[in-house]
């Protein structure tokens, strides 16, 4: 019933919290977590009583938007009437020419604390003939995957499509070593990160930058790379240039989590995280985006080749709930890592009312001492990178360009 939720019609009215789930319920100390994926626009913006119509025409049927959480029960439990008005909202950017504002708009404002379902749909009106669809929802709920395919679904002309569900496959012994590793090292000493390092504030803002995806792709292609590879690493060199200019000193390898989606054939729609994650090091000490991708790609292989992703999901479906829910918060803290480095791929553009978006950004908070979260979003034929960070950073809004003058050494190889 799990894997395949409401693929027969029928769902169950409640269901078990997951793991995961609870780590980010620990990690948010009770409070919602948003995650959003926000479609951008060029054109007309449809009325708002057209995309409320498309809302209560689609939310019934998908599983993963009829279940509310009881947060004191760890559960969640179905709700049988969805009020379309209620889930969808309209708000004004007319300044907002990058996206940021919407960001720090849909991160900031509180999420409903009543018994509805725990998601939204903004439309944002930005400057002229721009605007925005926004899905919301609540990171105890639904990973960035989950919330891709509920997007689609709920919003898109096509409903159907999304990225590649995952197939369990055998882990290896290579592989359950590593996760056993990653484990363990959440119980390890605090990692020295200078440029992260320090006391969070709680409020946010975001940055996002685009480049081609057939520029990741080029790059990738050149030195025998993965897209994910390339972005890494780039991301690496970011850090090293822009830690060097604040300090003038070499930042050292710099921890980060990996999210990974296990969410097999049959779980698109289902609600809850199905997502697991791997600790890696960013080779930020490297003067150059060459070797760093070298490195990068050595650290990947091996997480790919031993079967991280699925020796980390066998180990947490044989940890009891509450034990494996307090040790992922662990390995997702600021005391070990920078934050989650993760990267999503959409697929095929959202067409909406006949109109295609031209970029799109899935995002989400920070949480239990981390200071960033950076995503690498892939629609279509567009790749947005997003940093989201505590305002106490208060230059790494310049990490996007720096991703970019990284992207363009690589070039010249």
């Amino acid at each position: 019933m799990r894997s395949r939720l409401g693929t027969d019609g029928a769902l169950p009215p409640s269901l078990s919290m997951g793991t995961a789930d609870v780590a980010f319920h620990l990690a948010a100390r009770g409070r919602p977590l948003p995650v959003v994926f926000a479609f951008d626009f060029a054109g007309r913006a449809p009325a708002l009583d057209a995309v409320r119509a498309r809302v209560a025409e689609r939310a019934h049927r998908i599983p993963a938007l009829r279940y509310r959480i009881a947060r004191d029960r760890r559960r969640y439990r179905r709700v049988d009437r969805i009020a379309a008005d209620r889930h969808v909202h309209e708000a004004w950017l007319p300044d907002d020419t990058d996206g940021s504002a919407a960001g720090r708009m849909l991160l900031s404002r509180p999420m409903g604390a009543d018994d509805r379902p725990p998601w939204e749909v903004w439309l944002v009106h930005g400057p002229a003939d721009r605007h925005s669809l926004c899905y919301r929802t609540d990171h105890a709920f639904q990973d960035g995957v989950g919330a891709a395919y509920t997007a689609r679904a709920l919003l898109g002309d096509r409903p159907d499509g999304g990225p590649a569900p995952q197939s369990p496959r055998r882990p290896t012994l290579r592989g359950l070593a590593g996760s056993l590793g990653d484990l363990a090292a959440g119980f390890g000493p605090p990692v020295v990160k200078p440029a992260f390092d320090g006391e969070s504030t709680g409020r946010v803002d975001v940055c996002h930058t685009d480049t081609p995806l057939s520029r990741l792709r080029a790059i990738g292609r050149a030195h025998g790379a993965t897209v994910t590879d390339v972005y890494l690493a780039a991301m690496a060199h970011a850090v090293h240039t822009w830690h060097m200019k604040e300090t003038g000193t070499v930042h050292p390898p710099l921890p980060a989590a990996i999210p990974m989606s296990v969410r097999a054939p049959g779980e698109e729609y289902a609600p809850g995280n199905r997502m697991v994650t791997a600790r890696a090091l960013l080779p930020c000490d490297e003067d150059s985006p060459q070797r760093a991708l070298a490195r990068v790609m050595a650290g990947m292989g091996r997480l790919r080749e031993s079967r991280r992703r699925d020796a980390m999901r066998v180990l947490l479906a044989v940890t009891p709930r509450a034990v494996g829910a307090r040790v992922g918060t662990r390995l997702v803290h600021g005391r070990l890592v920078s934050g989650p480095v993760s990267s999503v791929n959409f697929g095929e553009a959202l067409v909406h009312q006949g109109l295609a978006a031209r970029r799109c950004a899935v995002f989400s908070s920070v949480a239990s001492g981390v200071r960033t979260v950076v995503t690498l979003t892939s629609h279509h034929d567009t790749a947005c990178l997003t940093v989201v960070h505590d305002v106490a950073l208060t230059t790494a809004d310049e990490l996007p360009d720096r991703w970019l003058e990284a992207l363009l050494e690589l070039e010249r190889r």
